[in-house]
């Protein structure tokens, strides 16, 4: 759905829009969509601001992935809302350095006559899904002696502690003391 600039100078803009999986790309992340992406909400064309954006709504998804701990697959359900700005590109200072408030670490740039919400509800979803994907809090990952997952196999490797920084020394040999 594209969102147009023409558009919403006449009127606000309401969407209810479902994407099923496989029609917006995640796989170059590493996330595949476990189930349809419902979206509903609107964009308005904010008063006196020269061409900035305004979309905001709630979408809902389930995305799938591997656990950054143990490698096996995880879902991990969005439910959230939305409230994000787009100012065209072309108010964007291009080489001059300018201060910036913190209001304005917020707003996004768009390019062009309007904004694809898929592109938007993309952007959304990468930035609200968690830093570390990991299947369970309590994951206990991957054996790094063995490679078994310590969470179906308890491998009982001990790992030794190694200080590294005095290995160099281990085959010193002093002579004549």
């Amino acid at each position: 759905m594209f969102i147009s600039v023409q558009e919403l100078e006449v009127k606000r803009v309401r969407f209810e829009v479902t994407f099923p999986p496989g029609e917006i790309q995640f796989a170059d992340v590493g996330l595949a969509q476990a189930t349809p992406l419902e979206a509903k909400g609107s964009a308005e064309l904010l008063a006196n601001t020269l061409g900035e954006i305004r979309i905001q709504g709630r979408l809902k998804v389930t995305l799938r992935a591997e656990c950054d701990r143990c490698l096996e697959p995880a879902e991990y359900p969005l439910d959230s809302s939305f409230d994000l700005f787009y100012r065209p590109a072309a108010r964007a200072a291009r080489e001059e350095e300018v201060e910036i408030d913190a209001g304005e670490t917020e707003i996004a740039f768009y390019e062009g006559d309007g904004i694809e919400l898929k592109e938007v509800l993309r952007e959304f979803v990468l930035l609200a899904m968690p830093m570390q994907r990991i299947c369970r809090d309590d994951c206990r990952g991957i054996c790094p002696v063995c490679g078994q997952n310590r969470n179906l196999v308890a491998c009982g490797c001990e790992l030794k502690a190694v200080d590294d920084r005095w290995a160099a020394l281990k085959n010193l040999q002093v002579k004549g003391l």
